[in-house]
């Protein structure tokens, strides 16, 4: 069989622009080899940068209680914390009166900002789950939120956008930075022109555009941002919400609890200002300082590096996939610019999940499958039973992209090499020969894992 990449012209290798943990990771295949494991599912979970790990094996002995600990490591503790929160509002361009508050994740963050918005929202239909549930939920429950379709391009797009802030008063536009489906984004100049313009407020969901472009509230002109540490090479349980403080100020605590109130008594309670108002409970301080780490290493990259690694990885996938016969790759526009390395695609008469199931178990690569939580982008898209998506990171190389292209070549002339079933939704290899780790318990882990992966989501 010849493969596609030998018709192509001869590409240089990418190496990995930093180290992450599990590089080298060797994973079983079925055919009862292994391989290095190809790890194109950063844009669900990147791995840790090797800095981060050093850095929380560094402070994991200093571990301790914050805000209000006498003891020495408390005070070491609470000034790691406040000092990673200022790294992290550092580097998404935090202006001097912004404040950072640090949450779970991106889901985390847009659903306490959804807590205080003081007005009617405006989101696009095009947005994850993320920046679209709570919206629909949470802040339609005290205000209107208008859901607005996304049109052809993406100059009528901002036409509709405009067009929608001039016929109604709205106090946030909430955007995605780039879609977690196709890498695309409408232009943020544009959209905060347009809404400042119309007296409304911007939220970027930052998911997937601060990790692979980095991100400027003071340059953009945006008042929020929302990221995740495990999108940002931390995957250590901790994001964070970054914005306009008088908001925050204001509205009600999203949680409800210790270290977020000045004072109690059984008849009235006075609430501290954010970001402690939105803190309740004890911090997780060794998930700030690993999102801290991932923050100063990404801003030590030479300008411009992050976005060539990115962008020759993208391209590179793309025109592979573009080469093979019933591979659709998916755009929400025609005429948008500088995606991010994600990149979502169809094959012709083969369901997503047998694709990535015989990735997985035949090539050692790992992609992600179904309807990425974005059902109304999918839907869009005309690929309402889901599609397989490959996503790039600083620890990807060209290897892990050419094996990809290679596999997919593979499987359309060859068909899959071992046999498939479909258990409880998931696609998987009938009677997998492959071990798993020799860990107590994993087997059932494993059987739990199986069962909870359900129909394509």
């Amino acid at each position: 069989m010849t493969s596609v990449l030998e018709t192509s012209p001869v590409c240089t290798d990418i190496p990995a622009l930093l180290p992450v943990v599990g590089a080298d990771t060797l994973v079983p295949l079925v055919d009862g080899s292994s391989a290095v494991y190809a790890n194109l599912d950063c844009a669900a979970s990147a791995p840790a940068l090797q800095s981060v790990a050093d850095r929380i094996a560094e402070v994991l002995p200093l571990y301790a209680s914050v805000h209000r600990g006498a003891g020495y490591l408390s005070q070491v503790s609470t000034a790691l914390y406040e000092s990673a929160r200022s790294t992290v509002a550092a580097f998404v361009g935090a202006r001097v009166d912004d404040v950072a508050i640090i949450t779970r994740n991106t889901t985390d963050s847009l659903n306490l900002l959804a807590g205080v918005v003081p007005g009617p929202v405006l989101v696009l239909d095009v947005e994850h789950h993320a920046n679209l549930l709570p919206w629909v939920h949470a802040a339609r429950a005290r205000h209107r939120t208008t859901i607005l379709p996304v049109a052809a391009t993406v100059a009528a797009t901002l036409d509709a956008l405009r067009a929608e802030l001039a016929a109604n008063e709205y106090a946030l536009v909430t955007v995605t930075g780039a879609s977690n489906v196709t890498g695309e984004a409408l232009p943020l100049d544009a959209v905060v022109a347009a809404a400042h313009q119309a007296g409304a407020r911007v939220a970027v969901d930052g998911a997937q555009l601060v990790p692979h472009r980095g991100f400027s509230l003071a340059a953009t002109g945006a008042d929020y941002v929302a990221f995740s540490g495990h999108k940002n090479y931390a995957p250590f349980g901790a994001g964070a919400l970054v914005g306009r403080r008088d908001w925050l100020d204001a509205g009600t605590p999203y949680l409800a609890g210790g270290g977020a109130v000045r004072d109690v008594r059984p008849d009235r309670t006075l609430w501290q200002p954010a970001p402690a108002r939105h803190e309740a409970g004890s911090p997780n301080v060794l998930g700030a300082v690993a999102l801290a780490e991932a923050c100063q290493t990404l801003v030590a990259l030479p300008a411009g590096e992050l976005t060539a690694h990115e962008e020759s990885l993208r391209s590179r996938l793309v025109a592979g996939l573009e080469a093979l016969p019933g591979v659709r790759v998916l755009r929400v526009w025609p005429d948008s610019v500088d995606p991010v390395g994600v990149v979502s695609f169809t094959v012709a008469d083969l369901d997503p999940g047998l694709v990535a199931a015989v990735l997985s178990a035949e090539h050692g690569i790992g992609v992600r499958d179904g309807r990425f939580c974005a059902h109304p982008l999918l839907a869009h898209l005309s690929a309402s039973d889901g599609a397989v998506r490959a996503s790039v990171g600083v620890g990807t190389t060209s290897e892990a992209v050419d094996r990809l292209v290679t596999a997919l070549d593979r499987l359309l002339v060859e068909g899959p090499a071992a046999e498939y079933t479909v258990v409880d939704g998931c696609w998987t290899v009938a009677d997998d020969p492959r071990p798993l780790l020799d860990v107590p318990g994993l087997d059932h882990l494993a059987a739990t894992a199986a069962a909870a992966c359900g129909p394509a989501v």
